[in-house]
């Protein structure tokens, strides 16, 4: 298959070397849990944190004699996933015996697809950045592929001085293994993109995502050339387990590329693995070639066949993917593209956004949002499905701030009061004597009493009405935040007679 590469070099993501600059070269291969109660080809539960080979049927241990059985969930999981990439979906698809042996491989082959999958091209928008302006650069990342094969099981190492176990619960867990084009020409964009991808397959509920757990796995492609030339050879770094370490891994691939080409040495095609604690690659094995997985169709399987109106009818039920959504909350919220950016990123804080600014104005709700409770949940390292705040409480206190109960200021210690404890806002403010002062009388009386207590900074005033500010400041703190800030701000004014 010829490649032809249509990107014109970006001198912002070119490397500098010791003879010139280089261009690294970024593709991917996406290996994706599927959300399925039940395994590819057998009933087995697919439950993470069971016992050791507690999920295990008599088809993922390959007795002799078990004939494996599709599961249809799998199969549309994978259609809504090549929908969500805007892909092809190819009403026949094929199922391939991949040959190798490995000690967590029981029938000393993965069932995969080849030649011909059930996804075919696709693309996924990627949104690079933000700048130091807030904007971002869009790229466009091709999908070459989506297939669906069975998972292998895990070795493990440390468990007897002597010893390896296996465990074969993983065995037989269906994969999506979804293959980019080599589009990326940076950490930054590589990172954006398997960000991005992960986002979509959330939405759709076809992955969670949780790459902790090993439920995605990042394969990631790295070369490097000479800028205009063609594409150099290849290494694999296998088995990334997490977005910050996939930008790390290419980091140092391409350097120790370009290090051994610039000292006249050559590139040998391989498959490394990336070492977090030391931040470098290492060689695993030579890498392995089609003809070497003696690929054939699996003679237990017939061919996977549906037809259009199956496809419509889960295109049908496909939710709002995270740049529909995007488009919509900066159209009718009225946000920026950083904070619509932001709101999107996980489906979970975009419904919680869409549910505190429901009848309110979208800009304040989208700031409290992005400003106090995530800067909050970042701070207790929580995600916002463990928020203590709901949205019902949230937009309470958006609302005392609008019809004049409470200030701003107020409005801050009213939202640690209910993070910590909970409660009522409503309540919570007649309670502990929270409302804003808005008695002219009262706040006037405290504007008097700091501008007698400050003659020399009155006539500072006088001279530069910026200073202004530092006397509002002082009757907010005389007033434990209590005053109403517009009219503290237009008595100030008057006193000092400065006008606007």
């Amino acid at each position: 298959m010829t490649i032809i590469d249509t990107r014109t070099p970006d001198p912002k993501r070119l490397i500098p070397g010791a003879t010139g600059d280089w261009e690294v070269i970024v593709g991917m291969e996406i290996h994706a849990q599927v959300t399925s109660r039940a395994k590819l080809f057998s009933g087995a539960s697919t439950e993470f944190g069971a016992e050791p080979n507690a999920n295990v049927s008599l088809i993922d241990a390959a007795m002799p004699g078990m004939l494996p059985v599709i599961n249809e969930e799998c199969v549309k999981q994978a259609i809504r996933t090549g929908l969500g990439l805007k892909a092809k979906i190819n009403h026949r698809s094929v199922f391939d015996r991949k040959n190798y042996f490995y000690p967590d491989l029981p029938q000393g082959y993965q069932i995969s697809q080849y030649k011909h999958p059930i996804v075919g091209e696709g693309t996924v928008m990627v949104s690079v950045g933000p700048t130091k302006d807030g904007s971002f650069e869009e790229i466009e990342v091709g999908i070459e592929r989506l297939h669906l094969e069975q998972d292998a099981g895990k070795s493990l190492h440390d468990q007897h001085p002597t010893m390896s176990y296996v465990d074969l619960n993983r065995s037989g867990v269906a994969l999506m293994e979804i293959v980019s084009k080599p589009d990326m020409r940076s950490s930054e964009e590589a990172k954006a993109f398997l960000t991005k991808l992960r986002t979509i397959l959330r939405y759709l509920g076809t992955c969670d995502g949780n790459m902790d757990e090993g439920s995605m796995r990042a394969d990631v492609n790295v070369s490097v050339r000479r800028p205009g030339e063609s594409f150099g050879t290849r290494c694999e770094i296998k088995n990334v387990n997490s977005i910050r370490f996939v930008g790390q891994a290419i980091e140092s691939e391409a350097r120790r590329q370009i290090a051994i080409l610039e000292d006249g040495g050559t590139i040998e095609q391989e498959t490394r693995l990336f070492d977090p604690a030391r931040g470098e690659t290492r060689s695993m094995r030579t890498k392995e070639e089609a003809h070497d997985y003696r690929y054939f169709p699996d003679p237990d399987l017939v061919p996977l066949v549906f037809d259009q109106a199956y496809v419509d009818a889960l295109a049908a039920e496909l939710p709002e993917l995270p740049d529909e959504k995007k488009a919509r909350f900066m159209s009718d919220f009225g946000l920026s593209e950083y904070d619509a950016s932001v709101l999107v990123a996980e489906k979970a804080i975009a419904d919680f956004f869409e549910q505190v600014a429901d009848g309110r104005d979208g800009k304040t709700a989208a700031n409290w949002v992005i400003n106090d409770l995530l800067g909050a949940l970042n701070k207790a390292g929580a995600v916002i499905e463990e928020t203590p705040i709901s949205p019902a409480q949230l937009g309470a206190i958006i609302d005392l701030i609008k019809d004049g109960t409470i200030s701003g200021k107020i409005a801050k210690d009213l939202f640690e009061i209910v993070w910590n404890e909970g409660g009522n806002p409503n309540e919570i403010v007649e309670s502990r004597g929270m409302k804003q002062v808005t008695d002219t009388g009262a706040i006037e009386k405290a504007v008097d009493e700091v501008i007698a207590a400050n003659p020399d900074k009155v006539e500072q005033a006088k001279a530069k009405p910026s200073l202004a500010g530092w006397f509002v400041g002082q009757v907010m703190k005389a007033t434990q935040g209590k005053a109403n800030p517009q009219t503290v701000n237009a008595l100030v004014k008057q006193k000092l007679e400065i006008e606007d």
